[in-house]
């Protein structure tokens, strides 16, 4: 997702990017989604972050979608069909749902099969569910199921979803107007949560283990575009068309949304790593010719991506480039557009080292999360950082692919001045609450610095490919990310995480000089912290392993000269030599 932040020491926005994406202060007094940092807790945070009682049961298999959108009254009505696999006992049945929406009814259809229905599947015999609100959370009475046994709930639901002002910070339903003044809708709730709009299981760690589909219904002069492949396109004879699409991959629930507006579309193929990978773009009429020009970037991103991160994750359902009336969102295999057709962030550069102006930000940034977010999800909004943080480091990998290694370290150190050390990267666990906003350049840098202490690409290539094949389609904790990259770099880097991303202390190197004496020690670091980093001393480059107690070596000549890669996020700090 995006971020925008406003700097200590000016009024100056500088925009950044924040999984699904996603997401974090837009100015002092103004928080992006999922939510602020809170100080205290609710039971409705609880429910809505935690694998309740009555979410543990049971697993969503697919969901199925319908929904009519009214754009003059901002209201959607709707239906979602959840086939779901039941794993133990459970009367009772937790379903998310964000006020002040509606559920009208919820059904338990008769259902013989053992794998999801098809989209359009006629049901046997439905029987009524009692359920009771609290808040956001509906709790429905469930009949005794058979373990293992496959189950289809049908809920209907309509109201006003809430609105996002300032899509996709702050998050709901977008309902636009394109420069004609046409309608132009969609949706952006990452953090937020799916639940905004449709009635889920509105948990990270519960994706539909055989997707989704969508199906919208709008006015025949518009054009509804969702995540994956056109299914079905229904004339209804009433002035309305439903456009039905499918994905067969996992998703996350966030990632599911509609596109509507007066699109246009060109297809290519892209020759990949598994073959013929089928790109689509889906832009407003007026914006084809600009948009013909700047997704050119696209093919450039694959090749590069897939190098350092494996097959793009979602063959079976394309890759699509959307046009969206906000600045983008990494919603899968169907990611939102609204830079502007520009280089950079809308123009600008983030890092302010002139590589960031010459790639599209949007393009490369979202379309990185089809790996890191889409692919690899954190189980729990605390863990982002392996969602943004990776996502992050895909533009310096960009850079780097285009322009060349040091291109790439000078745009990843020059991102490091938009980190503010507030908060810890990662937050509080079953509270749907992210950390730091620091996930964004913080966390590029700590993979940056790790690349260092491997010091071999090969080796970093293999790690990130290898992440995205062990946790392909997967949802996962950090430990279990940090741990894969300690065993397969051979290196314990557990301290290393625990200093970036579980403190704001960034750790400083103290060191003397005297003669040909080099003295060195890390403070504000973690107990055990013992990173090796690599100096310059004089005219000579050379490893060194810091620990909290001074170190001694001896060089070949006097040199007062000491300095550190600057590709290590360290301080530094020269003390005076005792005499």
């Amino acid at each position: 997702m995006i971020q925008i932040k406003q700097t200590r020491s000016s009024n100056t926005f500088l925009f950044l990017i924040l999984h699904c994406t996603l997401f974090l202060f837009i100015t002092a007094s103004c928080d992006a989604q999922p939510l602020n940092h809170k100080k205290q807790y609710t039971r409705q945070d609880t429910l809505r972050g935690t694998i309740t009682p009555e979410r543990a049961w049971w697993n969503v298999l697919r969901y199925d979608i319908q929904v009519t959108p009214d754009y003059v009254t901002k209201t959607i009505q709707g239906k979602n069909r959840l086939t779901i696999r039941v794993s133990g006992a459970g009367n009772k049945l937790q379903l998310d749902l964000q006020e002040p929406m509606i559920i009208d009814s919820i059904f338990l259809a008769a259902y013989s099969g053992n794998s999801p229905v098809a989209i359009n599947d006629a049901l046997e015999s439905k029987t009524r569910l009692a359920f009771q609100q609290e808040g956001n959370a509906w709790f429905v009475t469930m009949p005794n199921l058979a373990i293992n046994s496959t189950q289809v709930i049908e809920v209907r639901f309509h109201g006003q979803p809430r609105e996002a002002v300032r899509a996709p910070w702050d998050g709901g339903w977008v309902w636009s107007k394109d420069k004609q003044g046409r309608p132009w809708m969609t949706v952006a709730c990452q953090g937020l949560g799916a639940s905004v709009w449709y009635p889920c299981k509105d948990h990270q760690s519960d994706e539909p283990d055989s997707g989704a589909s969508v199906s919208i219904t709008v006015p025949d002069t518009l054009v509804a575009v969702a995540n994956g492949r056109l299914q079905a396109k229904t004339a209804n004879n009433n002035g309305t068309t439903s456009y039905t699409w499918q994905v067969t991959n996992p998703i996350n629930n966030y990632n599911i949304v509609p596109y509507i507006g007066k699109y246009v579309t060109w297809h290519e193929d892209f020759a990949g790593d598994k073959g013929k990978l089928d790109c689509d773009y889906w832009v407003l009429d007026y914006d084809l010719e600009k948009a013909r020009k700047q997704f050119k970037q696209v093919p450039r991103m694959l090749k590069c991506f897939e190098y350092w991160f494996g097959p793009y994750p979602f063959y079976e359902d394309g890759y699509k480039l959307v046009e969206a009336p906000h600045l983008g969102m990494e919603h899968q295999s169907a990611v939102a557009y609204g830079n502007e057709f520009k280089n950079g962030y809308l123009g600008r550069d983030l890092s302010a080292s002139g590589w960031g102006e010459k790639w599209d930000f949007i393009i490369i940034h979202e379309s990185g999360h089809e790996w890191f977010a889409n692919n690899i999800t954190s189980n729990d909004i605390a863990d982002m950082w392996v969602h943004e943080g990776f996502t992050n480091y895909s533009e310096t990998l960009f850079t780097t692919c285009e322009y060349g290694v040091e291109a790439g370290n000078e745009y990843c150190v020059g991102t490091r001045k938009l980190i503010q050390n507030d908060i810890p990267v990662i937050g509080p666990y079953g509270v749907n609450q992210e950390g730091s906003g620091d996930m964004y350049y913080k966390g590029g840098n700590l993979l940056h610095t790790i690349r260092q202490i491997i010091n071999n690409d090969s080796t970093f290539r293999t790690i990130l490919r290898g992440l995205n094949k062990t946790f392909y389609h997967k949802t996962v904790t950090t430990r279990e990310v940090e741990n894969y990259i300690s065993r397969q770099a051979g290196i314990d880097l557990s301290k290393v995480f625990d200093q970036y991303l579980r403190t704001t202390r960034i750790p400083t190197l103290e060191y003397t000089i005297k003669g040909k004496e080099l003295r060195f020690r890390f403070t504000n670091c973690v107990k055990g912290f013992t990173m090796p980093v690599k100096v310059k001393w004089g005219n000579e480059e050379k490893w060194i392993r810091p620990q909290e107690e001074w170190t001694i070596v001896t060089g070949n000549a006097n040199a007062s000269h000491f300095s550190v890669d600057r590709n290590f996020y360290v301080n530094t700090k020269k003390l005076n030599a005792e005499r």
